[in-house]
């Protein structure tokens, strides 16, 4: 984990480059957030601000879409991905709240916990953004990439994440915290393609360092084995592969580098005798 004069200063950082960060989710009132966070679950926040209008158009009120019909739910939200499990929380959990706390969205982690489709993560959110009361950070997938990449965290589970987070930084930087990781983890911190180039934590970044030390490593074992440079340099493009498999081990990691480093060296070797068995 990071000492919280590290987190402090990567909080500012973020700031710095992300000014504007916010949640990007468009609501009017606390249900219409509780629905939209629901149906953000495995879909993106610009796909659910083009079917929520559709949607709060008619049903924007507990009363309203608790009287629904299932399917017509579902045909309404079906662009934002499992639609029948979505359509089913989001009816149960209006009906939920019109029964049991007269039509107002609690605002407790845990009743918030006790409507269906609602998680620790999705009450964080809905904690923050209609009652401006953070409770605690939501571990989203950008955070979880996020916390184990830099170090803030080991675990695997969010809810583990978020504890170790909790203690690293201060209560009143849980609300930048939230959106600060997201807008981070969808413009550079990116899962598929990160843009270590033009990030502005690198210095503090865990993996990036593990990166570093594996290209000096590889470039010096290079002079003793004679192995062209530029073989090394490509058998980087397998770093975010093996990083993946082996991000807690970085002797494996090593390995894995060093077993690429070879194979692309040897594949006319291969060939060659792949002929002479044939």
């Amino acid at each position: 984990m990071k000492t919280k004069k590290e987190a402090s200063t990567i909080l500012e950082i973020l700031r710095r480059n992300y000014p504007e960060a916010t949640c990007s989710l468009d609501f009017e009132s606390p249900f219409q957030i509780v629905i939209a966070v629901m149906l953000s679950a495995q879909c993106t926040d610009e796909r659910v601000n083009k079917t929520t209008p559709l949607l709060f158009k008619d049903y924007g009120t507990p009363e309203k879409l608790a009287k629904i019909d299932l399917k017509k739910l579902e045909e309404i939200i079906h662009p934002c991905g499992f639609y029948k499990n979505k359509a089913k929380n989001a009816l149960a959990c209006s009906q939920k709240i019109v029964n049991d706390y007269n039509g107002i969205v609690p605002n407790n982690m845990k009743d918030l916990m006790s409507l269906p489709g609602v998680g620790r993560k999705s009450a964080n959110v809905i904690m923050l953004e209609a009652f401006h009361d953070a409770q605690g950070i939501a571990v989203d997938t950008h955070a979880r990439r996020i916390s184990n990449k830099i170090g803030f965290s080991k675990e695997n589970d969010p809810e583990k994440i978020e504890q170790d987070l909790l203690k690293q930084f201060k209560k009143e930087d849980w609300v930048d915290v939230n959106h600060l990781f997201v807008w981070h983890g969808r413009y550079t911190c990116i899962a598929r393609n990160p843009k270590c180039e033009s990030c502005p934590l690198t210095s503090y970044c865990n993996e990036y360092k593990c990166y570093r030390t594996n290209l000096k490593n590889l470039w010096f074992f290079s002079k003793f084995v004679r192995v062209p440079k530029l073989l090394i340099l490509l058998s980087f493009s397998y770093y975010s592969i093996s990083m993946s498999i082996f991000e807690k081990y970085w002797l494996l990691n090593f390995a894995y580098n060093v077993f690429m480093l070879y194979s692309i060296y040897n594949i006319k070797t291969h060939i060659i005798l792949l002929k002479r068995c044939m």
